[in-house]
């Protein structure tokens, strides 16, 4: 063979692959989506037979990937079904519609206990004591790839998907600020002038929460939120889901800047 045909045949082998990889995209795209998902999600997603058409459709292509793409482990003898996978992977996908999105490409594992999980956690003190402490969680997202849920508290979430707390939706928040690199409440969002506009008003809305915790007085945005930004973007992602209405008659910047950033309005789902 000489080297002008054996280039010819590694040209004609990459050519081959290249239209392979593309065919077997371009088939998955188009699979149809699974009339037992539709089902599951119809069931135990309140908000799924509100969302129009279009984005409807959007969310169930992401599901898609979603399914395929992430691993699950049932923990504690829950035996996974695609009951508890496509519930949660609906919720997670959510935070996807309209955007430009890779997926969350970090995370590769999804654990789910039957209920509560206790997790140990190393805690020092004022004068310098460690111990050990054991705290009971709903949720816990990793930047090592990993999100940790309760069953029944992703399901107490998203039957009541109007009171602003969803396990899923928060956890999920925070790998979202995590592709940034660091878990501060400021996730990816592009140009310089939207750090300065969401820097600004989430930074207002969070002392302001501060303070109104302080003084005990009754926020609609969850008062764990005021533990730190991460957590009040976490908080404020479960609100403008859940509670889009109260958000922006509320706190109408804070809402067009969560509107801006999740590129949907959730207001339109609930009227």
């Amino acid at each position: 063979m000489t080297a002008d045909h054996f280039l010819a045949l590694v040209c004609m082998v990459v050519v081959i692959s290249v239209v392979f990889v593309k065919y077997k995209r371009w088939r998955f795209e188009h699979k149809p989506f699974s009339t037992e998902w539709t089902h599951i999600l119809n069931r135990n997603i309140p908000i799924y037979s509100r969302l129009p058409v279009s984005l409807k459709y959007q969310l169930n292509q992401r599901v898609k990937y979603f399914m395929r793409d992430k691993t699950f482990y049932g923990c504690d003898g829950l035996v996974l079904m695609d009951e508890i996978r496509v519930t949660i992977a609906g919720q997670a996908c959510l935070l996807l519609l309209n955007r430009p999105t890779n997926h969350y490409y970090k995370l590769h594992y999804i654990l789910v206990y039957p209920s509560s999980f206790v997790a140990s956690r190393r805690e020092q003190s004022e004068s310098g004591v460690v111990s050990q402490k054991q705290t009971g969680l709903l949720g816990e997202s990793w930047s090592q790839g990993k999100v940790i849920l309760s069953w029944d508290d992703v399901l107490k979430g998203v039957k009541n998907f109007s009171d602003g707390h969803n396990v899923v939706l928060h956890e999920f928040a925070h790998q979202l600020d995590q592709e940034s690199g660091s878990t501060n409440g400021a996730p990816l969002l592009g140009s310089q002038s939207s750090y300065q506009s969401w820097a600004r008003i989430l930074s207002g809305e969070f002392e302001q929460l501060q303070k109104q915790v302080n003084s005990g007085y009754k926020s609609l945005i969850d008062q764990y939120g005021a533990t730190n930004p991460a957590e009040f973007f976490a908080v404020v992602t479960e609100t403008f889901f859940e509670r889009p209405i109260q958000l922006r008659r509320c706190h109408p910047e804070l809402f067009e800047e969560m509107k801006s950033f999740y590129a949907v309005d959730p207001s339109e789902w609930v009227q």
